[in-house]
């Protein structure tokens, strides 16, 4: 097979990399020879080949990878004896706060949820590398506020923020300004954030 194909050049490392190679990366495979708009039309092209297979090609926040196809799951757990971690629903409901809501502080977090978040949940979302610290809101104490990072994206396939799920409907009327940070953004199709009647 000649290697002077940088379809093929750039199909072999994404399936050897073992991690999402961002477009930069992949044109210092050719010494940066070909520009980035040819480097995306090659990922197209490989995309549209590895269409209706097992295996796929995707954009994720850190990058391209390839991942395999959700119906594949139940066969491949078959083969690792290591059981995937089980979340505790106040762990996942505090992640989604976080996500939906950033940035946010503990404080914020225990309001909406109404009881108080465990140290341990914060700790083992930080130990994961899926939340971080990005600030600190200015108010008395100023409480550290907490978002997401490129790892929770690239450990959930999403490429950024947008590709979250939406909330039901409804959830973005009950949703309330956070005391103490005020959003610039206002939510779509709710100018200051209020509902339109």
């Amino acid at each position: 097979m000649p290697l002077d194909n940088p379809p093929v050049i750039l199909e072999g490392a994404l399936l050897t990399a073992g991690r999402p190679l961002a477009v930069r990366e992949l044109r210092l495979l050719f010494s940066n020879a070909y520009s980035k708009k040819e480097v995306l039309g090659w990922l197209a092209e490989i995309q549209q080949k590895w269409s209706g297979r097992a295996v796929h090609l995707v954009e994720v926040a850190g990058g391209w990878r390839f991942v395999g196809g959700t119906e594949l799951q139940p066969y491949l757990e078959r083969l690792s004896s290591a059981k995937p971690p089980r979340y505790s629903r106040s762990f996942l409901e505090t992640l989604a706060i976080i996500a939906y809501r950033q940035p946010v502080t503990r404080g914020d977090i225990e309001d909406i949820r109404g009881v108080s978040v465990n140290s341990n949940i914060m700790r083992q979302l930080e130990d994961r590398n899926w939340i971080e610290c990005v600030g600190k809101r200015d108010t008395p104490g100023h409480p550290a506020l907490w978002a997401t990072t490129s790892k929770f994206l690239e450990d959930f396939s999403l490429k950024s923020l947008q590709s979250l799920p939406g909330l039901p409907e409804g959830a973005a009327a009950e949703q309330q300004e956070l005391p103490g940070f005020r959003s610039d953004a206002e939510p779509r199709g709710i100018p200051g954030g209020k509902e339109e009647k």
